[in-house]
């Protein structure tokens, strides 16, 4: 079940989700706005190696805007610092942004129950477009969870992305075994 405006209010209220910055206009139907933070980053290498660190150039995005290229992974990170400690928290791109072609992510649109931090964005694009630092870029969407949690996201001693940055983090598949 998805929840809806008045119960991310009450849940905001109780302070199991938790959204930095927050302002009440952002707050939609059934989701919240969150908007594009001033750093990017690429990777170095263009081909990427799963088995390898593959270290990221960050930058930030100018006051005239950044113009995205086809072809190319930007990694961008959300303005909110959010935190959801009884609900799964889903990020989607606004429709408005889909129709300008930008894809906010690749795979990883779904948070954990005890997920604290940025969002790291796996931007991409269809055709160049300019971009800016605080456009809208997705909504946050929560689901209620069924059972007990046994372990939160910001417990998991194996969690890869629990450190808060401002910052867009690099893919740290390299650190699971296979």
């Amino acid at each position: 079940m998805i929840l809806s405006d008045k119960r991310i209010l009450e849940e905001i209220e109780k302070g199991t989700i938790v959204i930095s910055p927050y302002d009440r206009k952002y707050l939609g139907t059934n989701s919240y706005d969150v908007h594009l933070g001033k750093h990017l980053a690429t990777y170095k290498d263009r081909v990427l190696d799963a088995r390898k660190h593959n270290e990221i150039e960050h930058f930030e995005i100018p006051e005239e805007g950044f113009v995205l290229q086809p072809d190319t992974l930007y990694l961008g990170v959300t303005l909110e610092y959010t935190e959801t400690h009884a609900h799964v928290p889903f990020l989607e791109g606004k429709s408005s942004t889909g129709r300008l072609g930008i894809d906010i992510h690749a795979t990883a649109g779904k948070g954990d129950v005890g997920f604290c931090n940025t969002w790291t964005l796996e931007i991409s694009c269809a055709q160049p477009v300019r971009i800016y630092a605080g456009m809208p870029v997705g909504q946050l969407i929560y689901f209620a969870v069924e059972g007990e949690i046994e372990t939160f996201y910001n417990k998991k001693g194996n969690a890869k992305y629990n450190g808060r940055t401002v910052r867009p983090v690099e893919s740290m598949m390299w650190k699971n075994e296979f």
